[in-house]
């Protein structure tokens, strides 16, 4: 995994403790739990808005600005 060993896992754990504190931890593995299943998410569904809209669409908003 990266290179990394048990004891380097160990040390950025020790580390993040620090930084974080341990009641937050909870707190950050949702919210990164979250980021990824929403990363998931996005990237199997389609999109919802059409950059690409048929021309059929486009004729007919060229018609609407016309009469107006």
């Amino acid at each position: 995994m990266f290179g990394l060993g048990a004891s380097e896992l160990i040390i950025i754990l020790i580390i993040v403790v620090i930084l974080f504190g341990a009641s937050r931890l909870p707190e950050i593995g949702k919210g990164v739990g979250e980021a990824i299943k929403n990363f998931k998410k996005s990237t199997e569904d389609k999109p919802e808005i059409d950059a690409n809209p048929d021309e059929k669409s486009n004729h007919s908003g060229d018609n609407q600005e016309k009469k107006a």
